[in-house]
């Protein structure tokens, strides 16, 4: 009898022993630095801007506004450490020959601007006029909108505080979790790339694959190698981009390797002061103010409840209703892959052995396209037309009215690509 109470008793110590292990939580340190690399293919209206921040020619309006332009990269870089240098701080990434940027890509410092802090006075107007105009927000791919669309945003009734049916739902947002690279503030020190004093563009044809080594004096030595699997999103190419006999807009494109959720957006604009904005999410909620990366997570889960198209869809149709108010919108298609993760060194099997992690490095891909809503494709121009002289003596075709409006469009705004 005694020595069955023994046995029991060890057994009950053996199980305490294992269920104290299994709850043992691993020591983690660090990183001691983070990297984020932001690649994105851009293709039809915004490809030939080049690199950001870059006017585009008239050339490259043109093109544009059809569709056309072929494809270009960006390529945003962004390194921080908890590390504070004892000189200068200076810091590079060496890429694979494959990405064309050039042998070394410095990582520049901002210099801190110093604060200066004034005493204003509000002032109001006397010439203070009442708000005018009208939003009008779809949501859906189909023939027509569904129930209870479109919301409708009075700006005058809004500055007397009567808030529109639906707009709660619609600035609900998608709970999208924030996302914290790199930066100044967060970081002791911190370098990007392009910056101020180097803006070497990424080549359409440019690639991440390969052998990477950032390297700097206030950061360990980063070594990683990205694979196929892992390098820029393969360019989007709107296959049909048409108004149908039904008066709605239809929106076709290819797959996209790698691509693991869609979004198509709209925005036009309507008679009276009346903006029109369209989203394909199902759900009615602010799909416009998605950023322009998303975590992994996210991306499943706004799959899951049609926030995003999934990886599958090839097709979306525009509600006639859409099309009705604002037939010359533009249109806006997005690809998002899921981001690479690597860490150095790897995470110990054992709980017991602290992981003190040195580097991070986070790759986020994104790809898109935009046009003008119906407007012709690339190749499709009409036969027969006669060719125009420019100045130069240089042939070329009259612009069709896609290319005119998108060249006004894009001189009203300054050459800048409307996002949302």
């Amino acid at each position: 009898m005694a020595c069955m109470k023994t046995t029991a008793a060890v057994s009950v110590i053996a199980l305490a022993a294992t269920a104290a292990d299994a709850q043992q939580k691993q020591v983690v340190t660090g990183p001691t630095a983070t990297y984020w690399m932001s690649a994105q293919t851009m293709s039809g209206f915004g490809a030939g801007m080049g690199t950001p921040g870059a006017k585009p020619s008239m050339s490259q309006i043109m093109a544009m506004a059809n569709g056309g332009g072929g494809a270009n990269k960006t390529l945003i870089l962004q390194l921080g450490s908890s590390r504070r240098p004892t000189g200068e701080p200076t810091a590079e990434h060496l890429p694979p020959q494959g990405l064309r940027a050039g042998a070394s890509l410095p990582l520049l410092t901002p210099r801190a601007q110093p604060v200066q802090r004034t005493e204003e006075t509000p002032t109001f107007s006397r010439d203070y006029q009442k708000p005018k105009g009208r939003m009008l927000i779809f949501w859906g791919c189909g023939e027509h909108a569904r129930p209870g669309q479109p919301v409708v945003i009075d700006f005058a009734k809004m500055a007397d505080g009567k808030m529109p049916p639906g707009l709660e739902a619609m600035s609900r947002g998608l709970n999208v979790t924030p996302m914290q690279p790199p930066s100044p503030s967060r970081n002791a020190t911190y370098g990007e790339w392009p910056n101020e004093k180097t803006r070497t563009s990424v080549p359409g044809n440019g690639s991440l694959v390969g052998e990477h080594l950032i390297r700097g004096t206030y950061s360990p030595d980063i070594r990683f190698s990205l694979n196929v699997g892992q390098d820029f999103l393969g360019p989007l190419n709107l296959t049909t981009n048409a108004i149908g006999a039904s008066g709605a807009g239809k929106l076709g494109w290819g797959p996209v390797a790698g691509a693991q959720a869609y979004l198509a957006t709209a925005i036009g604009g309507g008679q009276n002061d009346t903006v029109v904005l369209w989203t394909s999410s199902e759900v009615q909620a602010s799909a416009f103010s998605l950023p322009d990366y998303l975590s992994n997570g996210d991306i499943s889960r706004l799959v899951a409840s049609r926030a995003l198209m999934g990886p599958q869809t090839t097709a979306c149709t525009i509600p006639q209703e859409v099309v009705k108010v604002a037939p010359q919108a533009m249109v806006q298609l997005a690809a998002y892959g899921n981001e690479a993760n690597l860490s150095y060194p790897e995470r110990p099997k054992d709980p017991k052995v602290a992981w003190n992690i040195e580097w991070t490095v986070k790759v986020r891909y994104k790809s898109q396209t935009g046009g003008l809503l119906g407007m012709e494709m690339p190749g499709a121009r009409q036969q027969g037309q006669r060719p125009i002289m420019v100045p130069g003596g240089e042939e070329t075709a009259p612009p069709t009215p896609a290319e005119a409006i998108g060249g006004a469009l894009l001189r009203g705004l300054g050459g800048r690509i409307p996002r949302f």
